[in-house]
C-alpha cells in the first residue's frame, strides 16, 4: 500500500517516532538495567503484518497494523497494559460489490456522467488488555529475553469505499454503510517473541509472532449489492496471524542528585 506525503497514517508514524526518540534520549542515564530487574512504565509504537484466516479471509487478504502499547513492566518481569492498533490494506476478497451500478459499458458514472473511480480498502481497529512475562534467557541483562503475552479485547473491521473527489449518489454518506460489511466483537490475542532493553542507548524493542481470534457479528441489516439475501446473524470467527515489531521506551525514574558540603 502506497502512503502519500499527507497521509494521516504517515503523519501518525512520524509523530510517534519523534515522540519516542525524544523520550528515549531523556531516559537513557536514569537506569540500572544491567545489574537488576527494574519496574518501569512501557510505551511503544509497533507495526505488524498479518495474514487472515477463517471468516475474515472471505473478506480480506494481507493486512498491515500500526499502533502502540502503554503499560507497565514490574520488577518481576511481568508486563501489563493496553495495546491498540489500526488495521489497513487493499486486498479485498469480496467481489461484485458494485455490479448493479455498472452501465451498459461496464462503468460506474458520477453525478456529471463521467466515468468514476471507486476504490475499496480494508480498515479496522483492535484494542486488547494484555498480560505478559519476560524470561531472561539469551539476553545481555535480566530485563531482556523471551517475551510472551496474551489478552482479550475488542475488534472492528469494515470495507472502506472511496470515491475520491467525485460524487456518486449511490455511494455517498450513509449509502456506503450498505457495502462496508462492518463487523464487531470480542478479540483474543497471543504473542511470543523477544524483548530487548539495552544497557545503554535508545535501542529498546520487541519482535515476534502473534495470533488473534475475533468473535464478531455483522452490524448491518442489509447489503445493497445483495438486497434479497438475508444478512447472516451467525457468529463469525475472524483469524489473524503474523509478525510485529515494537520500538519500546521505558520511562525511568530520575536518580536523585548528590550534594556534598564542606
Amino acid at each position: 500500500m502506497k502512503l502519500k506525503l499527507n497521509s494521516p497514517i504517515l503523519k501518525f508514524i512520524v509523530l510517534n517516532v519523534i515522540f519516542i526518540f525524544v523520550f528515549s534520549l531523556q531516559g537513557n542515564a536514569q537506569r540500572n538495567v544491567k545489574d537488576s530487574i527494574i519496574g518501569t512504565p512501557w510505551i511503544s509504537i509497533e507495526y505488524g503484518l498479518n495474514w487472515t484466516g477463517g471468516d475474515l479471509a472471505k473478506k480480506y487478504g494481507l493486512m498491515n497494523q500500526i499502533g502502540g502499547f502503554a503499560g507497565y513492566k514490574t520488577n518481576k518481569n511481568w508486563t501489563f497494559g493496553l495495546e491498540s492498533n489500526f488495521m489497513f490494506g487493499n486486498d479485498i476478497h469480496v467481489t461484485g460489490l458494485f455490479d448493479h451500478l455498472l452501465d451498459s459499458k461496464g462503468n460506474i458514472t458520477d453525478i456529471n456522467g463521467d466515468i468514476a473511480k471507486v476504490r475499496v480498502l480494508s480498515r479496522g481497529v483492535h484494542a486488547n488488555l494484555l498480560v505478559g512475562k519476560i524470561f531472561p534467557v539469551f539476553s545481555p541483562n535480566q530485563n531482556s529475553g523471551i517475551y510472551v503475552n496474551a489478552g482479550i479485547g475488542f475488534l472492528a473491521h469494515k470495507i472502506r469505499v472511496e470515491t475520491q473527489d467525485q460524487v456518486i449518489p449511490s455511494l455517498e454518506l450513509d449509502y456506503k454503510k450498505g457495502y462496508d460489511r462492518l463487523s464487531t466483537g470480542i478479540n483474543t490475542h497471543q504473542f511470543i517473541g523477544y524483548s530487548f532493553m539495552a544497557n545503554q542507548g535508545a535501542l529498546n524493542f520487541y519482535a515476534g509472532f502473534y495470533a488473534q481470534q475475533g468473535y464478531t457479528y455483522n452490524q448491518r441489516t442489509i447489503f445493497f449489492d445483495q438486497p434479497n439475501t438475508p444478512v447472516s446473524d451467525e457468529l463469525m470467527i475472524d483469524l489473524q496471524y503474523g509478525f510485529k515489531v515494537g520500538w519500546l521506551i521505558p520511562i525511568y525514574k530520575r536518580v536523585p542528585k548528590a550534594y556534598y558540603f564542606n
